[in-house]
């Protein structure tokens, strides 16, 4: 009673009162949260938390942006971090077992092409140099490949385009196998490549010219090559200053060691050969596709090598061989082979290459070059008439891991017009890395439009921003052959082409949605991978490894410290890994990294301290690094 007589002598508020008075409120409210926000992302910053950490003064960094105004002061304000990136997450410690070194006879040791395994398979069609990968109980107990005794951190690009170090590939083989071609010699401590070849030994430059005069290669129409039986791939390394990228592929066969130093060397390369399997790429994925007397025998088996490589051609591409039976009026006799002999064999491609609907548009020197038509609508008559070669029915043509090779035909999309392109027009690099791909715009996968696709391109350009808070990506030629372990549309890679790097990216085979084709659309190049198994390269011949998802996608397929030893197999000593996942998975990750020796650091995502995705980065090159014997 007493109360609400003291109210009562209270005047009336006016709406206008009160609503300011609860604007007011709301406003000391939202201050109040955002003051504990900001207070709960600070702390780790405070002094009493920074004096635990070897942070370094700020000093001002030639490669920033900042502006300094003599007003305020004299240092500029430095916007990035340096504090240890492994104290912004706590991580409780636990023992782990270490994982020891495997011994010195698996320096070398690519576990799905061990020449010590091939006399188990068959040798007919060289299917004994597929991939064959050990079971588990065929496989060497836990242990990590150590480096060659002697090996030094590798040559910076492009210095390594010439030479390299011989520790690292002390393979002497090739310097006396292939003296007289020029590929390779030894000079001190070093490798050094003159750039010869089997079908250049005078020189690859001339070579490349004369298939310049009939490919174009300086205006962007041609961006990704297939380099069958490359060596050690002095022609993709020549195309570079075209501006295109080569797939360089070649066995582990008695050419010791080629793609291993094709990847020293800072060239794109994995190991593979024309035998049973479908090579691991989708359909329409190369411009062009080139043969250097790889001793293929291309009309034989019905001429199911051409049809693979028409396959793997993209419409309108190129198809280059030299070497037998090329020329063979002029070079039978170096040859060592009858001219009827290599006669025949020319006769037999010619044959397949009509039959297949090919047209040869240049034989000179020493190269033939054949070109894919850009639809298949006029070869259809054709194909009937012949009663040869029929379609592939039934058949993804873009499954390229472990399928077989079939004696049919991969037909083109189908198109309204004689003159309109299979699959629609690739635009000229560089501006196909972002342009819509074709199989996007033609809406035929599902759930990826051309939004979600430019969406896609934002993120990887502010993921690769952020990463290089941690890793110097573009420290002068320290990072050069790079993996993408899923590489969904290819972002990671488009937003790394501003570095002097490539990258190798994989789409492994357990997604829902082939995306490869994709990626080759964009003027990349990658793989198809099942990371439960090893990756068809030597050890120590990636510089830098990057992971998103892959560890939540096998959750339940292999074991995690399996995929990890694969990675550090393929890892150069001082190289460095960018993981990113669920931060359940990152913990995870972290203790089991810590068993092969990397130190690892976990910090936030782009995305900051509330998204539950995080990354584990792993720099071998720093300091305290145990990785190294």
């Amino acid at each position: 009673m007493v109360m609400r007589r003291i109210f009562s002598l209270l005047p009336n508020p006016s709406r206008k009162t009160i609503a300011f008075a609860s604007l007011t409120s709301l406003l000391c409210l939202l201050s109040y949260i955002f003051g504990i926000e900001h207070l709960s992302f600070s702390s780790l910053f405070s002094p009493s938390f920074s004096s635990t950490l070897p942070c370094p003064i700020p000093s001002p960094s030639p490669s920033s942006n900042s502006t300094t105004s003599s007003s305020f002061s004299s240092t500029p304000i430095d916007f990035f971090p340096h504090h240890s990136a492994a104290a912004l997450i706590s991580v409780p410690e636990e023992r782990l077992p270490i994982i020891p070194f495997c011994p010195d006879n698996f320096t070398h040791y690519c576990p799905c092409q061990d020449p010590n395994r091939e006399h188990l398979f068959p040798t007919i069609h060289y299917s004994h140099r597929e991939r064959h990968c050990p079971s588990t109980t065929d496989l060497p107990s836990l242990c990590r490949i150590p480096q060659p005794h002697g090996y030094r951190a590798s040559i910076k690009w492009p210095e390594s385009r010439r030479n390299v170090w011989f520790a690292n590939v002390p393979f002497k083989k090739l310097t006396v196998s292939k003296a007289d071609q020029n590929w390779i010699r030894i000079e001190g401590d070093k490798f050094v490549f003159p750039g010869g070849g089997t079908s250049f030994p005078h020189g690859v430059e001339g070579y490349v010219g004369h298939i310049a005069k009939v490919v174009p290669l300086k205006t962007g129409e041609v961006r990704t090559v297939l380099d069958i039986g490359c060596g050690v791939a002095s022609f993709g390394n020549l195309l570079l200053d075209y501006n295109v990228l080569t797939m360089s592929v070649a066995p582990r066969d008695i050419h010791e060691a080629q793609v291993q130093f094709a990847l020293e060397r800072g060239l794109p390369a994995m190991l593979g050969v024309l035998s049973i399997f479908r090579l691991p790429y989708p359909s329409r994925s190369f411009d062009m596709v080139h043969c250097a007397r790889c001793l293929i025998k291309w009309a034989s088996r019905g001429g199911l090598y051409l049809l693979e490589i028409d396959r793997v051609l993209r419409p309108g591409g190129f198809w280059v061989l030299s070497g037998p039976p090329i020329n063979w009026r002029n070079m039978y006799k170096g040859w060592e082979r009858t001219p009827e002999d290599l006669e025949a064999e020319q006769i037999g491609i010619e044959d397949v290459a009509k039959k297949i609907c090919w047209k040869k548009i240049a034989e000179k020197a020493p190269i033939a070059v054949w070109r894919k038509p850009t639809n298949h609508n006029h070869c259809v008559t054709r194909l009937k008439m012949q009663k040869s070669f029929h379609f592939c029915q039934y058949s993804d043509p873009d499954a390229g891991w472990y399928n077989e090779m079939k004696p049919c035909l991969t037909p083109l999309p189908m198109v309204e017009s004689i003159l309109d392109t299979a699959g629609g027009i690739l635009s000229k690099w560089p501006k196909r890395l972002n342009a819509l791909p074709p199989r996007i715009n033609s809406g035929i996968l599902k759930g990826i439009t051309a939004e979600s696709f430019k969406n896609d391109t934002l993120v990887w350009n502010k993921r690769v921003s952020n990463y290089g808070f941690y890793i110097n990506i573009g420290s002068a030629g320290k990072y050069r052959n790079i993996m993408d372990m899923n590489s969904r549309l290819g972002g990671f890679a488009a937003a790394m082409s501003k570095y002097p790097v490539w990258v190798m990216n994989t789409v492994p085979v357990n997604v829902t949605t082939n995306t490869l084709g994709i990626i080759y659309e964009r003027g990349l190049i990658g793989t198809y991978m099942d990371w439960c198994e090893a990756f068809s390269t030597y050890p120590h011949t990636y510089d830098l490894i990057h992971a998103d998802g892959i560890f939540t996608m096998y959750m339940d397929k292999c074991e995690m410290i399996g995929i990890l030893l694969e990675m550090d197999r393929i890892l150069r000593p001082e190289g460095a890994v960018i993981i990113r996942d669920h931060v359940d998975i990152i913990v995870k990750v972290k203790k089991e990294a810590k068993r092969i020796g990397w130190q690892s650091q976990i910090v936030h995502s782009e995305n900051g301290p509330f998204n539950p995705e995080k990354l584990l980065i792993i720099d071998n090159s720093l300091k305290g690094n145990t990785r190294l014997k």
